[in-house]
């Protein structure tokens, strides 16, 4: 079995919502030859639960706007750290990075084929990462007395 032309619909839908509103690390792999509940997953992340949320916000509403899918299930709400979409034909991840690392969901399904995104979606890998190094410079930055 393969993704279904609606889940590739979905997922591409989703991905490009997720890069639009800066969302770190966008991928999408097919997991309908070892999942029989869904065709695809999207993983994305950001840095803050605030973002976390407006992704959350963006993915659902594109996909209620332009292709007419609502979630059957969304959980993770309240805290903000992953919040899960599930659409039945995919379900979507978007996760704060801390939780994105610690649970390395890539690692679970990098036996999967890895779905083809938007260009915006593929421009987002490498960002979680630049911004941690980001941040880890400016906290040296503060911490060593040039800001006085």
């Amino acid at each position: 079995m393969t993704a279904t032309d609606r889940s590739i619909e979905l997922i591409n839908t989703a991905a490009q919502a997720a890069a639009d509103k800066l969302a770190h690390d966008v991928i999408a792999y097919d997991v309908s030859d070892v999942l029989s509940i869904t065709d695809a997953f999207l993983l994305a992340s950001a840095p803050n639960d605030r973002q976390v949320k407006s992704i959350v916000d963006e993915i659902e509403e594109r996909l209620n706007k332009e292709l007419g899918a609502k979630p059957v299930r969304r959980e993770g709400d309240r805290e903000a750290r992953w919040v899960l979409l599930d659409y039945v034909d995919i379900v979507v991840h978007v996760q704060h990075s801390e939780e994105r690392v610690f649970y390395a969901l890539e690692r679970l399904w990098k036996d999967c084929p890895e779905l083809e995104l938007p260009a915006d979606a593929k421009e987002t890998r490498g960002k979680a990462k630049e911004h941690a190094e980001r941040q880890a410079a400016e906290e040296a930055t503060d911490t060593d007395g040039d800001w006085r």
